[in-house]
């Protein structure tokens, strides 16, 4: 009951922002409307699980425990750990479930809603660069800018390949914006503060611009079929991502004629950069296991605080469940929103809530066990 309690706020937040307005306004039927809705299911439960599991072992080990259940079990000689051994048991089951809907089924059903939303109201003005996705449609070139607010793009990677195999120069920006040239087919691209790393055999180069701009020509992009968003792609998907990149950028260089201090600044500069581009590529990849394993410590986590709250309350269940879900998620939330600066680590900070919590709640029912 919580995970459909909680599966139907995710998609009530989704309709109401996205699709009711196309429904109000016509231009789109009931149908279709439905149709939005069974695809976003999936990746509503992706969310929805682990926070109903939780709830559910808030409030009914508070019950438990609040009409001294627990008192009767224990002077049966029955142990806590024997009652909620099923209930760690369906929390393993669980992630297996998770893990299901967040490697495969969550991106594919999300991707699937996002071509329906996308073919019900086209967006061409600022379409060639789509934000959060890598882009290599354009030949010798691979694109990725994480924010794009109407052609106002945010942290611009460009990588300029020499060959199929190797980089001939990196590029990042942290601000730019697109300009269509549609009479001659061109799209432009203004970039701001760009800084450059170029390669040439065993030597590269560091060079920054206040503004940079770079002409493509639209007619010779391969492929009007953009790959997903990186969090929308599947965890098989983000593979391949990450093999393709890692291929493209080869390995660094080894410099040749420069001080050491120098060599190991530019080695420095060059790897960053290269990092920018795998980066939120590996973020996505942890995010999706990390979170496949949440059913399992907001079980071991619920259980001892439902037993230590004592309440029969609804109601303050579901608050210290949303509690715990805001700790939780704010690692999520901490390591995506550092997906561009790998030098701190953050797909590794996305595991951090579940050591955290797996080792409280171990914690919490030993003490529980022990009746302390």
């Amino acid at each position: 009951m919580t995970v459909a309690v909680f599966t139907f706020v995710v998609l009530l937040f989704n309709v109401l922002k996205e699709i009711l307005p196309l429904l109000v306004r016509g231009q789109v039927s009931l149908w279709l409307v439905l149709k939005a809705v069974g695809l976003l299911i999936p990746f509503a439960c992706v969310y929805a699980l682990p926070m109903g599991f939780i709830t559910a072992a808030l409030l009914v080990f508070g019950r438990f425990s609040a009409d001294q259940e627990l008192t009767a079990a224990r002077a049966s000689g029955i142990s806590l750990f024997s009652l909620i051994s099923p209930v760690l048991l369906l929390s393993l089951f669980c992630c297996g479930f998770s893990a299901w809907f967040n490697m495969d089924l969550g991106p594919r059903s999300r991707v699937a809603y996002l071509k329906l939303k996308e073919q019900l109201r086209s967006d061409v003005g600022v379409g060639q660069l789509p934000e959060g996705k890598v882009i290599n449609d354009f030949p010798g070139y691979i694109f990725y800018a994480a924010k794009n607010h109407h052609g106002y793009l945010e942290d611009v990677r460009i990588l300029k390949l020499g060959n199929e195999t190797n980089a001939e120069m990196t590029l990042r920006a942290p601000r730019g914006r697109i300009e269509m040239d549609l009479p001659n087919k061109q799209l432009i691209l203004h970039l701001v503060d760009a800084r450059t790393v170029s390669f040439n055999g065993t030597r590269f180069s560091i060079g920054s611009s206040p503004e940079l701009t770079l002409n493509f020509d639209l007619n010779v992009a391969t492929n009007k079929t953009y790959k997903p968003r990186i969090s929308d792609m599947t965890f098989w998907q983000l593979r391949g991502e990450l093999n393709d990149l890692e291929k493209k950028l080869g390995a660094p260089p080894v410099t040749e004629e420069v001080s050491s201090e120098e060599s190991r600044a530019q080695l420095h500069e060059a790897e960053r950069q290269r990092g920018d581009l795998t980066e939120p590529v590996l973020v996505e990849m942890n995010r999706q296991i990390a979170f496949s394993f949440a059913c399992f410590g907001f079980t071991l986590v619920g259980i001892p605080l439902g037993i230590r709250v004592h309440r029969r309350e609804t109601n303050v269940g579901v608050a210290i469940a949303l509690m715990l879900v805001l700790v939780y998620y704010a690692f999520i939330m901490l390591g995506e929103s550092l997906s561009a600066r790998p030098e701190f680590v953050p797909h590794l900070i996305l595991w951090l809530p579940n050591f955290i919590f797996q080792a409280v709640g171990v914690v919490l029912l030993w003490r529980a066990n022990r009746g302390i």
